[in-house]
């Protein structure tokens, strides 16, 4: 009893951040990095992920056990990363005689060569169990990153990848359809905008040509 107790004050005080002071995010567990991410609101992060580098993430995108982002990363509104998913935009140095970085080795001098390239993933993303998503790449609104899948390359909207190195296996709807969805833009309406186009959300397009249908 006292010990959980003491645990759930430790990842209190090792999480506390200015998020948690203005109600932007709630945090489950211990998570390294949370002042190293700018969140938009109403985010939330389970334990264990860990952040590093600049990163930005948008409304209501929300974290599950063990992600990792790292490096230079912006992320959109409404996102769903689950368990052990991962974005790392930093690369070590191919062109020298090393890859080696740990400070270990001539006190970390090599680690002047990282790399990092921006990754910017769009809104309403699904990224899938243990996918990772490498740096410079944009995936697109609506798109799906199935499990297990690493992306080298960009992402369409509403698109799915899948595979190593992910490829297209689908588009979710008619480009029609796509196009309508990118139009509305959803996820820049307020929480009250989006309740008055709660029946779009009932609806199976997969047997729609329209989203107002």
């Amino acid at each position: 009893m006292v010990k959980s107790i003491l645990i759930k004050i430790l990842e209190k005080l090792l999480n506390y951040s200015r998020f948690e002071q203005q109600g932007k995010v709630k945090i489950s567990g211990l998570v390294k990095g949370i002042n190293q991410v700018d969140f938009e609101g109403n985010n939330a992060v389970l334990g264990n992920c860990n952040f590093n580098g600049v990163i930005k993430v948008g409304y209501a995108t929300t974290f599950s056990t063990h992600n990792l982002i790292h490096g230079d990363v912006q992320i959109g509104k409404y996102c769903q990363f689950a368990p052990y998913a991962s974005i790392n935009t930093f690369n070590h140095p191919t062109n020298h005689i090393t890859t080696y970085i740990n400070k270990r080795l001539l006190n970390g001098y090599m680690t002047q060569y990282k790399t990092c390239a921006k990754t910017v993933v769009g809104n309403d993303v699904w990224i899938g169990k243990n996918a990772i998503i490498l740096g410079g790449i944009t995936v697109g609104d609506g798109a799906i990153i199935a499990a297990g899948s690493v992306v080298t390359k960009n992402v369409l909207a509403y698109h799915v990848v899948a595979g190593v190195p992910a490829k297209v296996i689908k588009k979710r709807f008619s480009d029609t359809m796509i196009h309508e969805l990118i139009q509305l833009k959803w996820w820049d309406k307020t929480e009250e905008e989006i309740q008055e186009i709660k029946y779009l959300f009932d609806k199976d397009l997969t047997k729609l040509d329209s989203i107002y249908e």
